[in-house]
């Protein structure tokens, strides 16, 4: 069988590697163009890219997928299917119909939940305590295509986007290749039930910023559900503090205004309370500078027992 991979983060590395070991045909991985990315602003490769060439495989970067020299490209090779797992880019209806098995799709939540661009994210700000991927049949819309199998994984309470991500990644590997093991036999196509469809927009800079009037639960799972990126912050005295770990210390009412800094422990952390409850924060970091346990960040950070966190 022959298999066009498009794909262009690590989320997309496992299915791709998973595919390539399987003895499937890959003639052509298509990934995004370099980007600029860091302070350096240094063209950086897309980790498909980087991986597809160890492999050994043929890359593209088309800038637009709809280009007509890539259409005519993929006609030429005739694929039989084309696995989609986070390309980047809408595919046109001229593709989608092209493969004589469709377009497959990678997704990270158990669809029709979570629909969109950042669906592990969502999961774990919104206090899921589960997800799991799904490999769907591509349609026009976003991510409303039949389903052809999921799987589901628990979500512990104190794990993060980066662990969650790496599971499922691992996970969406695996169920791809059995459900391209049974096309040719066929697969009963189960359509999404609208009705509980749920959105996953694109993380936006004002979510990450803590709102210290929400529960000691919303807050700590919006810290972990940023971790590790683009990572949840907080501001004293106008200076922007990243909060990338912490746990829940109580969930019962609490006297002090939110964003008060109950107690400086060199140990354990420093203890905040919440519009209900308190959150105790472990790993902070200053802009420019590196990722902190908070007994490392207190050596360069004189935060005082009182002061506020401001929302």
């Amino acid at each position: 069988m022959k298999v066009v991979f498009m794909g262009t983060p690590d989320f997309a590395v496992p299915t791709l590697k998973k595919i390539y070991s399987s003895a499937f045909k890959i003639p052509l991985v298509i990934t995004q163009p370099d980007r600029k990315k860091g302070r350096g602003k240094k063209f950086q490769e897309p980790s498909v890219k980087i991986a597809a060439r160890e492999l050994g495989l043929t890359v593209m970067q088309p800038h637009n997928i709809s280009e007509q020299s890539i259409i005519e490209l993929l006609r030429n090779i005739n694929p039989d299917v084309i696995v989609v797992a986070a390309y980047g880019q809408i595919i046109p209806k001229e593709i989608l119909e092209l493969p004589k098995y469709g377009c497959l799709n990678v997704h990270a939540s158990l669809l029709p939940k979570y629909r969109g661009a950042a669906p592990i994210h969502w999961a774990i700000i919104n206090g899921e305590e589960e997800t799991g991927v799904t490999i769907m049949q591509m349609d026009e819309g976003l991510d409303t295509g039949d389903i052809l199998a999921r799987k589901s994984i628990k979500i512990n309470v104190d794990e993060t986007l980066g662990d969650i991500h790496d599971k499922l990644a691992n996970q969406g590997a695996e169920l791809m290749i059995r459900v391209l093991d049974k096309l040719p036999e066929g697969i009963n196509n189960l359509p999404q039930e609208k009705s509980l469809a749920v959105y996953a927009p694109k993380i936006e800079r004002k979510i990450e910023q803590i709102n210290w009037k929400k529960s000691a639960f919303d807050i700590h799972n919006l810290i972990r559900g940023l971790n590790p990126w683009p990572g949840a912050y907080t501001k004293l005295s106008n200076e922007t503090i990243k909060v990338w770990m912490s746990e829940i210390v109580s969930l019962n009412d609490g006297e002090d205004k939110p964003g008060t800094i109950l107690k400086i422990d060199l140990v354990n952390g420093i203890e905040v309370q919440a519009g209900q409850g308190i959150v105790r924060l472990l790993e902070l970091q200053l802009p420019g500078k590196k990722r902190l346990k908070v007994s490392e960040f207190l050596k360069g950070k004189s935060i005082q027992e009182g002061s506020t966190f401001t929302y």
